[in-house]
């Protein structure tokens, strides 16, 4: 575990926090730049991607023979981390969610055919994506074990059935992986969900509602659908029947962790927020940076980010060595999710008003903040694993390799 960059990550890193600050930074002071659901206009960020593809800073996550910048999980950290100073950075350099997940999950288990039909457009930023899993109760939410809505085999084509919800991208989405339920054994827990593809123009579901939510929202929303006999061919299942439960965690464990890398760059610009107002404002004749209680709180949570970013950097490694690091990330997650809500939490405190309005970005940030602790897993199913690793492994838990 070397924490000395390559000269390409460094690189990259110094081209990325120069592009958001030229071209992206100066967008969110502008209300005309975003959308009705909080988000940066769409062709406003299309507009931006035209000019991150120019600058060669483009689907870091995704192989250079598919147009991206083929980077290790390593050499992404410092990527999504410098993206993320802008709340509209992931969006423009397409390695936001949920497109990079299943940008990510596609490259690694679909057929050449799948990826040149559904894969590359998705790179090629033609299509919005979507993964469609969580269920409303009594389906599957954290736990995928629970997940009703089913999948009939008839011939060459399956039929499905179910409902869906707060399925990230969905209104916007053109490609969609599905999980669903293949055997019918309700007590089956391994071998019971298959995943599969399908187009938005596709008969057979609907978008039932757009979720009304703390927001801000992502484009797409979080939906509600419906599925009333979509109707899928077995060229778009992916990986073998049975296999969903393994496709969940291919798409998930990263996923989890570049959220991570990109909650990073946000608590460091929450921070930034906090450091130029303190530095700045007076009170009761002193500036507010001089006061004692002020630099404990920033150094509290300078600490905190930089424990963060440890946590991710040595999942990101460990991905990289091609271990799975589930313990690894669950501690990521768990932590920087805390990390962020706390850094935006205390960045809105030493502004005051200031903060709690919208002047600044950080009242965004903190409804924002508030679902990082539930999304891709809730805070305390990672605790589960890592209670479970611990039983499991005793001493043992802390390893280096």
């Amino acid at each position: 575990m070397d924490f000395t960059l390559s000269q390409r990550a460094e690189d990259l890193r110094q081209r990325v926090r120069s592009f958001v600050a030229e071209h992206v930074l100066p967008l969110e002071a502008d209300p005309a730049s975003y959308n009705e659901f909080e988000n940066i206009r769409m062709d406003l960020r299309d507009t931006l991607r035209e000019k991150a593809r120019a600058a060669g800073l483009w689907a870091p996550q995704m192989p250079e023979g598919r147009g991206g910048l083929g980077l290790t999980m390593v050499e992404q950290a410092v990527f999504y981390e410098e993206a993320n100073r802008s709340i509209f950075g992931p969006a423009v350099f397409n390695c936001a969610a949920p497109d990079d997940g299943n940008m990510r999950c596609l490259e690694m288990v679909a057929s050449e055919a799948q990826k040149a039909k559904w894969l590359q457009p998705i790179i090629d930023g033609k299509v919005n994506s979507s993964f469609a899993m969580t269920e409303p109760h009594p389906g599957g939410g954290s736990d995928p074990g629970m997940i009703q809505t089913r999948a009939e085999r008839h011939g060459d084509v399956w039929k499905v059935h179910g409902r869906k919800w707060y399925i990230s991208g969905a209104a916007v989405a053109k490609h969609f992986i599905l999980m669903a339920r293949t055997d019918p054994d309700p007590e089956e827990k391994r071998r019971h969900l298959t995943a599969f593809l399908f187009h938005a123009d596709s008969p057979g579901w609907r978008i039932v509602r757009r979720i009304g939510n703390m927001g801000p929202d992502e484009h797409g929303g979080v939906c509600e659908l419906e599925f009333d006999g979509l109707e899928i061919p077995d060229e778009d299942r992916l990986m073998e029947i049975g296999d969903g439960l393994r496709l969940t965690q291919i798409r998930l464990g990263p996923a989890r962790l570049t959220h991570c890398m990109r909650w990073l760059g946000l608590s460091k610009r929450c921070m930034e927020i906090a450091q130029d107002y303190v530095s700045s404002r007076e009170g009761f004749g002193i500036k507010l940076a001089d006061r004692e209680s002020v630099q404990l709180t920033l150094g509290e949570v300078a600490h905190d980010i930089q424990i963060g970013r440890l946590l991710t950097m040595h999942a990101a490694w460990k991905l990289d060595q091609g271990d799975r690091a589930r313990k690894e990330v669950s501690s990521a997650k768990i932590h920087v999710a805390d990390t962020l809500f706390k850094a935006v939490d205390t960045a809105i405190q030493l502004n005051g008003a200031r903060g709690y309005s919208t002047d600044t970005i950080l009242e965004w940030v903190y409804r924002y903040a508030r679902a990082a602790k539930l999304v891709d897993g809730a805070s305390e199913v990672h605790k589960m694993v890592l209670a479970r690793f611990y039983g499991k492994e005793s001493s043992d838990y802390w390893q280096w390799g």
